[in-house]
C-alpha cells in the first residue's frame, strides 16, 4: 500500500496482513479521493479540513487526506495490532502533530464526544460483518459534529441489506468489485 497523491505520495503504508483487517486498496482509494476533488455534487474541500477516520485500521484513508493538505484527522480503532501499525504509519511520515489517535471501541468513542471543532468529513470502514455502523451513524448525527457542508463516506459491502439512505442523504455512490462506496451528508 501507498500513499496516492499530496505531500507523501509514493511513500508506503504498512498493513497488518492478518484475516482482522481489510484494508481499502490503493485504486478504491484513489477513486474515493477523484470523486471528492471532482463531483458537482460535494462542496468541501480535503484542504484545512478536520476528517473523522473511523475504524482506521491502517489509517490509508486519514494519511492520505494528510497527505493531500487536511489540518487534522482523527483515527478511531480498537485492534491493537493495528493501532501499534497505525502509530508506525504516523510516525514514518512525521504527521503526529495532526493525527490524534484514539484506542477505543467505537461505541465508547461516539458516546463520549465532545469536541470545539466540528468536523467536515467522515470516513467509516466497518467489517463487512458489523451492522452496528448504523448507531454510530445514528450517535453522529445526534452530537452535532459536523460542519454545514460537510461529507459522510461509508465503505461498504455491495450486498449489504442495511437501508443507509434511511440515515443519510447519499449524493453518489459507486461499485468497486463487492466493495461499495457510499458518498452522503445529514438531513
Amino acid at each position: 500500500m501507498r500513499i496516492i497523491s499530496g505531500k507523501y505520495r509514493n511513500k508506503k503504508i504498512d498493513f497488518l496482513k492478518n484475516l482482522k483487517t481489510r484494508p481499502l486498496k490503493d485504486s478504491v482509494r484513489e477513486n474515493i479521493f477523484n470523486i471528492l476533488k471532482h463531483s458537482k455534487n460535494i462542496k468541501v474541500k480535503i484542504e484545512d479540513s478536520n476528517i473523522m477516520d473511523l475504524y482506521a485500521g491502517t489509517g490509508a484513508f486519514g494519511l492520505e487526506c494528510l497527505s493531500r493538505e487536511a489540518s487534522k484527522v482523527f483515527f478511531v480503532e480498537k485492534d491493537k495490532e493495528a493501532i501499534i501499525n497505525l502509530k508506525k504509519n504516523i510516525k514514518n511520515l512525521k504527521l503526529e502533530n495532526k493525527s490524534i489517535i484514539f484506542d477505543e471501541d467505537i461505541f465508547k468513542f461516539s458516546k463520549n464526544l465532545k469536541f470545539e471543532k466540528k468536523f467536515d468529513i467522515i470516513f467509516l470502514d466497518p467489517p463487512y460483518k458489523d451492522e452496528g455502523y448504523i448507531d454510530v451513524i445514528k450517535i453522529l448525527k445526534d452530537k452535532n459534529l459536523l460542519n454545514k457542508n460537510h461529507i459522510i463516506i461509508t465503505h461498504r459491502e455491495k450486498r449489504s441489506n442495511l437501508k443507509l439512505n434511511k440515515y443519510i442523504n447519499i449524493i453518489e455512490s459507486r461499485i468497486y468489485g463487492r466493495s461499495e462506496i457510499f458518498f452522503g451528508s445529514f438531513f
